[in-house]
């Protein structure tokens, strides 16, 4: 072989080499300071609406809307726990929660089931159950022991960690 064909084979393995570094950095990193889930399309619409376009301006005379207050929450905070910080948004769908790899929001910890709890939109409201976990879950300081509605600010305790819905 010729020495330019080694050199090339050199430089080759070293750039290899440095991508499976960077991978790996990019792993550990991940597991380090966990995954923020973030809803890109609710951002962009966020960013294209514009309020003064949204909201008629009122009639003279009559007095205008009275401008409604946010009261639904928006994601799923864990708030204590081997995964503190991450954050799951709200959508129409149920969030499951448990060690199995199925589940949505999947906690390592010895003291949770594989399926434990999931919380859920109903009617408006969301609400939270415990699917037949062994050491429970807990709202507030309330053992769950059916469906029941939970609002923003409350925290739900599944094993180890805590969990709040978050406007």
């Amino acid at each position: 072989m010729s020495e330019l064909t080694i050199t090339l084979l050199r430089l080759g393995y070293l750039v290899l080499l440095w991508l499976f570094v960077l991978a790996a950095i990019g792993v550990l990193r991940r597991d380090l300071y966990g995954t923020k889930i973030v809803n890109r399309r609710l951002r962009r619409a966020e960013r294209t609406v514009s309020p003064a376009v949204t909201a008629p301006p009122p009639a003279p005379g009559r007095p205008g809307p009275i401008p409604r207050r946010e009261v639904n929450p928006r994601r799923l905070v864990v708030t204590a726990g081997p995964l503190r910080g991450t954050t799951l948004p709200l959508s129409t769908s149920a969030i499951l929660i448990g060690r199995a790899p199925s589940c949505t929001l999947v906690l390592d910890d010895d003291y949770s089931s594989s399926r434990h709890a999931r919380v859920f939109p109903q009617d408006g409201d969301w609400w939270v159950e415990d699917l037949g976990s062994t050491n429970g879950t807990f709202l507030g300081r309330e053992r769950v022991t059916e469906p029941t509605p939970v609002r923003p600010g409350t925290q739900i305790r599944v094993g180890q960690s805590t969990l709040e819905l978050q406007r």
